[in-house]
């Protein structure tokens, strides 16, 4: 169940349209669902404020095509991240109109709610497009307005400057970068804007499959960059939605926590 979902429940029993007796059996339907081989949150949007998100490496397409089926009555959009075309074909058959992201290799289930909020994801180079797509789609799936901005690395830093005006006026950066991570860094000391690196595993063999650019961000002395794991767009893209959404309007939940006498 959904805020939105609850909130109007609420408001029926509010209004006498609903008996107390029906919104209690709602209420008592499980917060989860057993497939067997996967116990389905459905109360991951009422928590967190977007649905169960499903990784397909290690699931068959079977599995996971039943898992967004389940899924997808309670939500308004579902994902399912590192998807084959394979896992794409199996959740087609099942939810005719799944869509195939596939350079993001996510699919795609529903349709995003827009809300306020814009953030800007940046590539070093090409190489580094299936990490990035999978962090803008991720944002865009929680209906922020995104921004792409590919191929700025280091070693042409004249094509970056050239669109300080868009990085300047978002709410949050994801920097995606491999080899020696360097444009995380560079990114941060040129905006006050929230900056979340990501190191890609693309590089030579220095690069140790993205440990190089990992500890370069980690290290970084711009102030501002945050970092999460390597390849990870899935968390940079979702982390900074979070950040734009909550620029403009705290939830409903936050508000009244904002309301209420603090101890420390």
């Amino acid at each position: 169940m959904e805020e939105p979902a609850l909130r109007e429940l609420l408001e029926e029993v509010a209004a006498g349209r609903l008996p107390v007796g029906e919104a209690l059996a709602r209420l008592r339907t499980l917060p989860f669902e057993d497939l067997g081989h996967t116990k389905v949150d459905h109360h991951r949007a009422l928590r967190t404020g977007f649905p169960e998100v499903v990784f397909c490496p290690g699931k068959t397409p079977e599995q996971v095509a039943e898992i967004l089926a389940a899924l997808r009555p309670r939500a308004r959009v579902v994902l399912a991240t590192r998807a084959e075309r394979e896992v794409y074909e199996a959740v087609r058959r099942r939810l005719p109109e799944a869509e195939y992201r596939e350079e993001a290799r996510i699919i795609w289930v529903g349709k995003a709610e827009p809300q306020p909020g814009q953030i800007v994801v940046v590539s070093a180079g090409t190489s580094d497009l299936p990490v990035a797509e999978e962090a803008a789609v991720t944002a865009e799936a929680t209906g922020v307005t995104v921004h792409r901005i590919f191929d700025v690395g280091v070693a042409g830093l004249h094509r970056l400057l050239h669109h300080l005006d868009i990085l300047r006026q978002c709410a949050c950066l994801v920097v995606v970068a491999g080899m020696e991570g360097a444009l995380a860094s560079v990114v941060g000391g040129l905006v006050e804007t929230p900056v979340i690196g990501v190191p890609t595993s693309i590089g030579y063999g220095a690069s140790f499959q993205g440990l190089a650019a990992l500890l370069g961000m980690l290290n970084s002395c711009a102030t501002g960059v945050a970092v999460v794991n390597i390849d990870n767009g899935f968390a940079a893209g979702y982390f900074a939605a979070l950040i734009a959404t909550r620029q403009f309007s705290a939830s409903p939940r936050a508000q009244e926590t904002s309301r209420r006498p603090q101890t420390f």
